[in-house]
């Protein structure tokens, strides 16, 4: 016989097959606020700047009559403020506040750590703790709801783009991982990119084999159309290699030749940082091809690591390439960052002091405030993209990952103070 819990999901489940994808999350939050006697449902999902919630489905269900016209879509922009729903996606915590008598419960919609956005249903009296429950769990599979549908519509690409992308940043998001943030039993791994008012060419990549991590970071010349091409370039050559299980050196040595020869402006080149992590040792391999050296944070202190130097790939159709290892301890957190974030207008940035202020935060988190921080010093409009990669190391690869409704609460970052 099914259980209550298993008929919720089948139900779920249905509505959101049986919807079209532009409908899915609103047929998917109707069933469950129906089911708790909810007067309104919401999904707020997280915007490409990472400092807002988008409003993107509102179902009123106390409303027979429906909310939208065919056709049009309405999106309302939440700008981050310390408040509940901020708080909410920091701590990976469902957040229950009153409000004119009712009651709004706000749950994160996460998948492996990838804060993806916010439920958030209003309901009539205080929930219960079964109540609770049943909508932590919807949230969660909210989270799967929108990863699959989003392959076949822009409704959830439009909602968070709260800015209008040029044709650079068009080519260069489709270089982008399609999770920044990604959380497994020995590690966990956030992205970040601020990019420059004329787009730098800058990316980051990251693919998890079964005991490997396999990351890079990258940084085209120039800007532009120009730079978002010759990245195009590189990445694409370096996933290619990757995914035909070459090692470092051979990854290299196949962009260089790729940028080489392909690259539509003479004297193109890609600096890069490549990095292998064995999951079983902490052993990672790291090739650094002309790029800003990362960084290793070790019990709160930041020191640049020393790598073999290399041409940066495509300057020179000859060249050869080293590389070195290292072993991370526990605790560990590897940086990887590209030129905007240390020249230019960003200068000013004591990365390394930074980089000691924030070793308590998620890398979900961390990314985001060094992202500020950056703003701060060369902002508001960037000379260069300014991208980074931090890997926590925890070790214990092998071991179930002690997760809840799609996050480690264990590795969340605290509340904002109030």
């Amino acid at each position: 016989m099914q259980s209550s819990q298993g008929r919720a999901l089948a139900g779920v489940l249905d509505a959101a097959e049986a919807a079209s994808p532009v409908e899915a999350v609103e047929a998917v939050t109707r069933e469950v606020g129906v089911a708790l006697g909810a007067s309104a449902v919401s999904f707020l999902i997280a915007d490409f700047g990472g400092r807002a919630l988008v409003r993107l489905a509102h179902v009123p269900i106390d409303d027979a009559g429906g909310s939208r016209q065919h056709g049009e879509e309405v999106a309302t922009v939440l700008p981050f403020d310390g408040g509940v729903a901020e708080q909410a996606l920091r701590t990976q915590t469902v957040q229950v506040v009153a409000r004119s008598a009712r009651w709004v419960v706000l749950a994160p919609v996460t998948e492996r750590g990838e804060a993806i956005g916010v439920l958030e249903m209003v309901l009539p009296e205080e929930p219960t703790a079964q109540a609770l429950g049943e909508i932590t769990r919807t949230a969660h599979a909210l989270a799967f709801v929108v990863i699959a549908n989003r392959r076949h519509t822009d409704l959830f690409e439009w909602g968070q783009r709260t800015t209008p992308f040029t044709l650079s940043a068009e080519i260069q998001r489709r270089l982008l991982p399609g999770a920044f943030t990604c959380e497994a039993s020995a590690f966990t791994l956030s992205g970040w990119l601020e990019p420059a008012a004329s787009i730098g060419g800058d990316t980051f990549d990251y693919s998890l084999a079964r005991d490997v991590l396999h990351f890079s970071v990258t940084d085209a010349m120039g800007h532009g159309v120009a730079s978002a091409l010759t990245a195009t370039l590189g990445v694409g050559s370096l996933r290619n290699t990757r995914r035909r299980g070459a090692g470092l050196v051979e990854q290299a040595d196949v962009a260089n030749a790729a940028v080489a020869e392909h690259a539509g402006v003479r004297g193109s080149f890609v600096t890069a940082v490549l990095g292998r992590l064995d999951l079983r040792t902490g052993v990672c391999a790291m090739l650094n091809a002309g790029h800003v050296p990362p960084l290793l944070v070790r019990r709160g202190e930041a020191q640049p690591l020393r790598l073999p130097g290399n041409f940066p790939l495509g300057m020179f159709g000859a060249a050869e390439f080293l590389h070195e290892e290292i072993t991370l301890q526990p605790g560990d957190r590897l940086v990887v960052v590209t030129d905007g974030m240390v020249e230019r207008n960003a200068a000013d940035l004591d990365l390394p002091v930074v980089l000691g202020s924030i070793s308590d935060l998620h890398p979900r988190e961390a990314v985001r405030a060094l992202g500020d921080a950056v703003l701060e010093v060369g902002g508001p409009t960037l000379a260069d993209d300014a991208t980074l990669l931090i890997i926590d190391w925890y070790g214990g690869h092998g071991a179930d990952r002690r997760s809840s409704a799609g996050a480690d609460l264990e590795r969340a970052s605290a509340a904002l103070p109030e």
